[in-house]
């Protein structure tokens, strides 16, 4: 029963769910960037180096088979060992941008952080409470006024 209660109590900590979270929105945001680097930043990519399909960019390892089409699939389905730079490329872009992008925000959240802790330690301080004999002192001084 204690495993069961353990894992209970570590499953619904605010971490967790946090971190859940976290993942299922860096699944989707991994999907824009995947397609910004596709079909956006590789195509121009690949304009420059002369071949508008960058991710099929191969060196075949091994002697290609007579009647073989000269394609990145072709070659992996015929066996041909091959090094595919351009899918390596992409993949290395795709985590570039996201990595940048990550450290954006995570700066920003640092600045707003401390920006936060820093407005805290200036914010003035709330006064003390008046002592109850200051109190009571006050309201003998203020009858004592109205008598006279």
């Amino acid at each position: 029963m204690s495993l069961l209660k353990d894992f209970k109590d570590f499953a619904v900590k605010g971490n967790v769910i946090d971190l859940a979270v976290a993942v299922i929105v860096g699944g989707a945001f991994s999907g824009i960037v995947k397609s910004l680097v596709d079909d956006i930043i590789m195509p121009i990519v690949g304009s420059i180096f002369g071949s508008l399909d960058f991710s099929a960019l191969y060196i075949a390892l091994a002697a290609i088979p007579p009647g073989v089409p000269e394609t990145l699939d072709a070659l992996r389905k015929a066996g041909v060992p091959v090094l595919a730079y351009g899918s390596f490329v992409s993949v290395i872009i795709n985590f570039a941008i996201l990595a940048f992008i990550i450290f954006m925000m995570v700066r920003q959240v640092s600045k707003l952080t401390h920006a936060i802790a820093a407005k805290k330690e200036t914010a003035p301080a709330a006064p003390a409470p008046t002592p109850e004999d200051v109190v009571l002192l006050r309201e003998i001084r203020d009858a004592l006024v109205k008598k006279g």
